[in-house]
């Protein structure tokens, strides 16, 4: 009995913090762009460059 004593604050201060730190993400603006990452992830940055060309010698 006396380790709900010990639990219960402890479960109840990681869930708080918890929650916190989904607000502060949520303030901090990191949901902002859900998709971006997975576009820029498909992008090729490469193909879009001209290719350099060889000068002969």
């Amino acid at each position: 009995m006396n380790i709900i004593v010990i639990l219960f604050p402890l479960a109840l201060g990681l869930g708080l913090l918890g929650l916190g730190a989904f607000f502060w993400c949520m303030r901090s603006g990191q949901f902002a762009d859900l998709e971006g990452a997975a576009w820029r992830v498909l992008q090729d940055d490469d193909a879009a460059a001209s290719p350099v060309e060889k000068q002969p010698r």
